[in-house]
């Protein structure tokens, strides 16, 4: 692909690994033009961060509280987010809890291994950086957020983007997914799809590389997780503010007692705490049809309502947050604060991912990245960063 020629992309997904490769695409001189397609409000992904246009001071980072770097070398749009001033070190302290209330200082999972980042003012604001190393919106990219593409067709040569109703949203010659949900058999399982709309697309266009490449995505397991956001008020934020940890993480054992896998600790430049509890999986799984009434997705495709199952699972995990904390906060109680849930549904990936081989498929012009693809980082936003810059280097090297 020329990088001055008229080719356009779609990238389906504005998380870390579509705003990386649209970001790497620029480096490299890229100047053809691409639209960006997310369901959510904004850019993010699972590096996501919750905030509220009637209170300014507010700010949660529900999905991924931080960027770890463990390879040996690191990303190639890391230096550049540093410089632009994107993403700073992270500094809070990490603990794991072992079985029913050991504390063990220092001792970090894989989210706390190697170099340790954060969004400067919030997770969302490392999308938001390399979304800025792609240049203004305008002409050359146009993002296209609160939009969910259902459909997917070829015809005359390009990619259309197709709605619920399967009116046109948008068209490019390449298409790039930067998550599963097009085109994994999941998406019939949770949302009651009829069809896997790639793979649908990719019947009659006889490419044995992509067809290779969804039948590995058809086989990739994913967990997902039911996070309970809580906000505390600057009276009672202190105490939280004084934890021997800011992210603690739990062992199996203490998983299966708690049915929570991280705790982060979140002071607000106010002087309120936002506290966020990461289900386990098990308990997620227990409770896959409970989306949230903040659920972007489930307004888009207009699921039932939860039926006060929503409240039910907040109840859940504010009480296995009370009771964990007992030690380090004895007679705890919850029940006056600002409480939401925020589900992610299959977005934790399983090994072995997909194989980076097959993450480029010429003959279609379809492209995948994102923390499913198999190497290093998999499964978290380092993965996410690097398979965007790779697939934005192979496209360019197709010329």
């Amino acid at each position: 692909m020329p990088s001055s020629g008229p080719e356009s992309i779609a990238v389906i997904g504005a998380g870390v690994s579509g705003c990386a490769f649209v970001a790497q695409l620029r480096r490299l001189g890229y100047t053809g033009t691409f639209s960006l397609w997310e369901t959510g409000r904004g850019p993010g992904g699972r590096a996501s961060t919750r905030r509220s246009r009637q209170d300014r001071g507010l700010r949660i980072d529900h999905g991924a509280p931080l960027l770890n770097i463990t390879g040996a070398m690191e990303p190639l749009l890391l230096q550049p987010l540093l410089a632009g001033g994107w993403i700073e070190p992270w500094p809070g302290l990490i603990a794991q809890l072992q079985g029913e209330a050991t504390l063990r200082p220092g001792q970090a999972d894989a989210l706390g291994l190697g170099q340790l980042y954060r969004g400067r003012g919030g997770m969302d604001h490392l999308c938001k950086g390399l979304l800025s190393l792609a240049g203004e919106a305008g002409e050359a990219w146009q993002p296209h957020y609160g939009t969910l593409v259902r459909h997917l067709d070829w015809k005359d040569g390009l990619w259309q983007l197709l709605d619920r109703e399967g009116e046109l949203l948008g068209q490019a010659h390449w298409l790039v997914l930067s998550s599963t949900l097009l085109a994994h058999p999941r998406s019939r399982q949770i949302f009651g799809w009829e069809e896997v709309p790639l793979k649908q697309a990719a019947e009659r266009l006889g490419d044995l590389r992509l067809e290779h490449a969804l039948t590995v995505i058809a086989g990739i397991r994913a967990e997902a997780r039911s996070n309970l956001l809580v906000l505390l008020e600057a009276a009672a934020a202190g105490p939280w503010a004084s934890l021997p940890f800011s992210l603690l993480h739990f062992d199996a054992a203490a998983q299966q007692r708690w049915g929570l896998q991280r705790i982060t600790v979140q002071p607000l430049s106010d002087g309120r705490c936002a506290v966020v509890a990461h289900s386990s999986h098990s308990f997620a799984a227990d409770h896959l049809d409970v989306y949230g009434t903040h659920s972007a997705v489930a307004r888009m495709l207009q699921l039932p309502p939860d039926e006060g199952r929503e409240d039910t699972v907040i109840a859940a995990l504010t009480t296995a947050l009370e009771q964990v904390m007992a030690p380090w906060l004895p007679g705890l109680n919850l029940a006056t604060a600002d409480r939401q849930l925020m589900r992610w549904g299959a977005a934790f990936p399983l090994a072995p991912g997909l194989p980076s081989e097959l993450s480029c498929c010429p003959s279609s012009r379809v492209g995948f990245c994102g923390d499913f693809i198999a190497g290093v980082g998999f499964g978290r936003i380092e993965g996410a960063l690097r398979s965007g810059e790779q697939l934005a280097h192979e496209l360019c090297a197709l010329a």
